[in-house]
């Protein structure tokens, strides 16, 4: 028997190599949707913000509420120049405060004494005529038409450098007049309400026209006690001449004569109204 004759079962056939398959991957389960914790919860809600217009009006209503809230209380916070000060300077804005309303009190009390000897006196003509005397005396020492004497002081300024301005000079009458002087004297010229000064053109000052010169010499009549302190205080008149180089001198004296003059002057307008 031949060889292709041979019965099926007997034929010996080669399978082919065997391949290992491949595992099979399992599919992932089906979830339902993630639960968010509280925290969670309200960032989402919180974020992205939501700004609705009536929401936006209240925050800027709200945010101009806080500015000036902050600057009232900056401005109520803020020092001053006495905040700043020391103790013993406050001690002597207060002493010329004091002094100030005493001399008030003084005014006060003459003019009461005068009206009650008006009403009190038997010859009330001749009382009249004595109390007008008097203040006709007093107004010419105001006006500058008659000299005076009293207790005072002299201030000295001597400005090698020519640094001293019209200005300063005001300052320190200023000063002196919001102390209590009743009559003030530079150099030779007489200082009263109407008095005006302006910077010289070759150096110096201009008091009512008239060109004065340093040394400046001011004699004052009135309290000596607050006077001299007047212009002595931190930042004061004294203080401001020493920055520009000037020399300062301030010397009480119980006898200062005023002796410029300046002409009475007729109105040309103005009549009293009892006329």
């Amino acid at each position: 028997m031949s060889a292709d004759e041979t019965p099926q079962y007997r034929r010996r056939e080669e399978l082919p190599a065997e391949v290992p398959a491949e595992p099979e991957t399992p599919a992932a389960p089906v979830q339902g949707p993630k639960s968010l914790t509280g925290r969670q919860r309200l960032a989402k809600g919180l974020w992205p913000p939501r700004v609705t217009r009536p929401q936006l009006i209240v925050a800027l209503l709200l945010f101009v509420l806080g500015l000036g809230l902050a600057i009232q209380v900056r401005s109520n916070n803020d020092s001053s120049a006495l905040r700043g000060a020391r103790q013993e300077d406050l001690v002597r804005i207060l002493d010329e405060l004091d002094d100030r309303t005493q001399r008030l009190e003084e005014e006060k009390r003459r003019l009461e004494e005068q009206r009650t000897g008006l009403e009190n006196s038997s010859d009330q003509a001749e009382e009249a005529r004595k109390q007008t005397a008097e203040r006709e005396r007093q107004l010419g020492i105001l006006a500058g038409t008659v000299a005076a004497q009293g207790p005072g002081i002299t201030l000295a300024i001597e400005d090698k450098k020519g640094a001293i301005e019209a200005d300063m000079l005001l300052d320190a009458i200023q000063e002196l007049r919001a102390a209590g002087a009743e009559a003030i004297q530079i150099n030779n010229v007489r200082v009263v309400a109407s008095t005006h000064l302006s910077d010289a053109d070759g150096g110096g000052v201009r008091v009512d026209g008239r060109e004065v010169g340093e040394p400046y010499l001011f004699k004052v009549i009135g309290k000596p006690q607050d006077l001299e302190p007047a212009l002595n205080i931190p930042g004061g008149v004294v203080q401001t001449l020493e920055k520009e180089q000037a020399t300062v001198a301030v010397t009480r004296s119980e006898k200062i004569v005023v002796s410029a003059l300046r002409p009475a002057k007729r109105p040309d307008y103005a009549r009293s109204s009892s006329q």
